[in-house]
């Protein structure tokens, strides 16, 4: 690739177009990733596609998928003396019924914006005095930075950093996905990004087991309509394999350095999402050989009222793909991207910032 504009060639786009219709089959194609959901939007890739095809959201945003109880341990935290919380900026604008976080970092300073795990430690460094807590988030595209960053904490002797760790693992919210029965997914475009470090063998079992077909994509236009493509090819076959259009950046075996990493510092626990429950095994906490530096073993959150989900708010059924944005009573009329009620109007990978950016939007966005 030499420039951006060649994954978005009109002739291209309709030469796939036409190969999409006439393969199609009716079909619920679930594209997992945020991002993926924000690109569909953007260039009005569901107008392309003939009506048996149906492109549904699933649980690919970070912040979205954080249950209340995370934000509220944030706050918690946040109110102790002498700790200071480090987030990234999305995450302080959810609400909740403490307020949000991005209001406490304004009134008190006890939480700060950061741009990665570094910024928490320079700050720990240079205020011995406090207990910094970095709030972790993020499935397996941003866990190998949290671990790095508390191996290097523990190379340097600092004793004043802590993590608390809401990372989640796709491939187990992916199996809880297709063992509810009120959710019907015929077939995934996987995220690319998380790909890159799991590799192509952590979604198996979706097609051996549950005869999904999978197509791991890229970022652009053309990305996910080769992605749809391949999808129908291999549900007209009736052989459900994964196969890898993003081979640009994703290997069999993902990133070998970054999973090892993951391996040393963190270990699987069951935790619950936003709208899916509980799930076995999805989350990661700092295993036994780094657990002091774990702050929900330093300070007490079991003790934290979990307040409920604000009234109306349908996020969770977004993130199971149970509804479309536009479903939701409140979507657009009481709840904006400049006043949001739920996480999915709040995150850059949100499905409903997504519908409410590009909502006005006439067609595609592809020259056709």
């Amino acid at each position: 690739m030499k420039y951006i504009s060649e994954f978005r060639d009109e002739s291209l786009v309709k030469g796939i177009i036409r190969e999409i219709r006439e393969l199609a089959v009716p079909m619920n194609i679930m594209e997992v990733c945020g991002g993926h959901t924000h690109v569909i939007c953007r260039f009005g890739i569901r107008d392309l596609l003939p009506s048996e095809i149906r492109l549904i959201h699933g649980p690919g945003c970070p912040v979205c998928v954080m249950p209340a109880e995370s934000f509220e341990h944030a706050h918690a935290l946040a109110d102790m003396e002498d700790v200071v919380v480090c987030c990234f900026g999305d995450v302080m604008r959810v609400p909740t019924q403490s307020g949000t976080l991005l209001s406490k970092a304004r009134e008190s300073g006890s939480v700060r914006m950061v741009y990665s795990p570094l910024d928490a430690i320079k700050l720990a460094q240079e205020n011995p005095e406090i207990t910094v807590v970095f709030l972790a988030i993020g499935f397996e595209t941003t866990a190998p930075s949290t671990a790095m960053a508390v191996k290097r904490v523990r190379n340097m002797g600092l004793r004043n950093f802590r993590v608390l760790s809401t990372h989640f693992t796709v491939p187990e919210a992916l199996r809880a996905l297709v063992d509810d029965p009120a959710v019907r997914v015929d077939g995934f475009i996987a995220p690319g990004h998380v790909t890159t470090i799991i590799g192509l063998d952590a979604y198996r079992f979706l097609a051996d087991d549950y005869k999904r077909p999978i197509a791991v994509s890229g970022f652009e236009p053309l990305d996910l309509l080769q992605s749809i493509l391949l999808i129908l090819k291999q549900q007209r076959a009736g052989k459900p394999i994964v196969e890898n259009q993003y081979s640009r950046a994703v290997r069999s075996e993902g990133n070998t350095v970054a999973l090892q990493a993951m391996n040393d510092v963190f270990e699987k626990t069951d935790t619950r999402w936003r709208g899916l429950g509980i799930i076995p095994g999805s989350g990661l906490k700092l295993n036994e050989d780094y657990a002091e530096y774990d702050a929900s073993k330093q300070f007490d959150l079991a003790s934290v009222p979990i307040q409920p989900e604000p009234p109306g708010c349908r996020c969770g059924d977004v993130l199971k793909g149970l509804i479309s944005p536009p479903e939701c009573a409140l979507f657009s009329e009481v709840c904006t991207p400049d006043s949001p009620i739920g996480p999915c109007m709040v995150s850059p990978e949100g499905a409903c910032a997504a519908h409410f950016r590009y909502r006005s939007l006439p067609g595609s966005d592809l020259d056709m």
